[in-house]
């Protein structure tokens, strides 16, 4: 399925603006039919699930507690 700038600006939750830069540093893969610029929509899942594996990763690592240092002395 191929996806206009602006739909996947929505797709992806960016701005258009960001996904003209994207489309001119040549990170984002693009065809023309001639007076659209068309984007294919698979070309994103494996960063979203990279994506949401990150921010699984990032969950976990906050929520773990913090251990008590059992070197730590009182200096009073």
């Amino acid at each position: 399925m191929y996806l206009t700038v602006a739909e996947t600006a929505d797709y992806l939750n960016v701005s258009t603006a960001d996904i003209h830069r994207l489309i001119r540093e040549k990170q984002i893969r693009t065809v023309s039919d001639g007076e659209n610029i068309l984007i294919y929509k698979e070309q994103f899942n494996l960063f979203i699930k990279e994506l949401e594996k990150y921010k699984k990763e990032l969950q976990d690592y906050l929520n773990e507690p913090i251990p008590e240092d059992i070197d730590m002395k009182d200096e009073d």
